[in-house]
């Protein structure tokens, strides 16, 4: 990290994902601008999300432009560096002032709308490559390689791969595992938990039974959910997530290539339930490269690979209970010294010198 007198005397960072709004990119930005502001001067101009956290509406989202165009071009002191939370903002960019540098971060669908095609896509895409080339001199933090190569595609250049730091942790005293293996998150088909119930649960040994936490929102993998070898438990509470990481056999995050264009930007389950003392498998696609420290905070498995998957399973069911109780303790603590907050911003804030 630069010495405190090579930083601005002051950033201003603008964020249109913010609570009451719920989701990883508000965690994001309220996270890194609270450990910010323990680096140097954050004045932060955000958007609320709605009380149901949901996203603003359309109309919100129009005059939070307005706003933030407003502050930007309005006289007064003007702040050393503008890091807008998302990409979907670099016009405020053009706005800053030749002396200001500016930072963007990007994460997931922010950058990848454009390969789901039809005229939104085509458009969006059109509108990332103008941003590509009007501002390229700005410094893009991507939150995992993945999310680097998606850049690409619309000119952007990344300056800086930052994964993400998780606040979740979990002491849960758990004798033995019950013999579960865990799925949370979304039901979306990229995520793979449909997958996994059609083409790896049917090889698993006989009795271990699939749990998923998380929420329904595709027909076809809510579907999925009627195999007699799952419970669905809807979505848990932290405290409650946290020992269903730490209870499970093993936690999986079986990211699967939809064929849409859609991928993982980080996963923030991985880190999650590894701080949390649970035994994670994850895909090796998208940004879960990232985040899973492979042999260290997780295991990272071929996707799509129904033998491997039931293989490594079987084989953690198998563990003794030091062997288990080994590694979980050293991928708890490898989790949580890297997937930090403080970290991520130590790391972000050289981009504003």
């Amino acid at each position: 990290m630069p010495a405190p007198d090579r930083l601005p005397a002051r950033l201003l960072f603008i964020t249109r994902k913010w609570a009451p709004a719920t989701g990883g990119m508000e965690t994001y930005c309220l996270r890194l601008t609270q450990e910010l502001s323990a680096i140097l001067r954050v004045d932060v101009l955000s958007l609320p999300g709605r009380a149901n956290g949901m996203p603003p509406a359309a109309l919100a989202l129009f005059g939070f432009g307005l706003k933030a165009a407003w502050r930007l071009l309005a006289g007064g002191e003007r702040p050393g560096a503008v890091h807008l939370g998302d990409m979907a903002l670099w016009p405020l960019g053009l706005l800053r002032g030749r002396a200001t540098r500016l930072v963007l971060s990007a994460h997931g669908t922010d950058v990848a709308y454009h390969r789901r095609g039809g005229v939104r896509g085509r458009l969006y895409g059109a509108y990332l490559r103008l941003g590509a080339r009007l501002l390229a001199k700005a410094s893009v933090i991507a939150n995992s390689r993945a999310t680097a190569q998606v850049l690409a595609e619309t000119g952007w250049r990344t300056a800086a791969v930052i994964p993400l730091g998780t606040d979740f942790a979990s002491d849960a005293a758990i004798a033995a595992p019950d013999g579960s293996v865990l799925f949370a998150g979304r039901l979306v088909a990229r995520k793979g938990c449909g997958w996994f119930i059609r083409e790896v649960l049917p090889h698993l040994p006989a009795g271990m039974v699939l749990k998923v936490a998380g929420t329904q929102w595709d027909a076809d993998e809510s579907a999925a959910l009627a195999h007699p070898r799952v419970q669905f438990l809807g979505p848990l509470e932290p405290a409650a997530l946290g020992r269903a990481y730490a209870s499970a056999t093993c936690v999986i995050v079986p990211n699967i290539d939809p064929g849409n264009g859609e991928y993982e930007g980080f996963g923030l389950v991985a880190p999650e339930a590894a701080s949390a003392g649970g035994v994670v498998l994850a895909a090796d696609c998208g940004g879960l490269a990232d985040a899973v420290i492979d042999g260290e905070t997780g295991m990272l498995l071929p996707s799509g690979d129904a033998a491997v998957w039931a293989a490594k399973i079987t084989e953690v069911a198998g563990w003794s209970d030091p062997a288990r109780a080994a590694f979980i303790a050293r991928a708890q603590g490898r989790a949580r010294e890297y997937y930090r907050w403080d970290r991520v911003a130590r790391d972000t804030a050289p981009l504003y010198s």
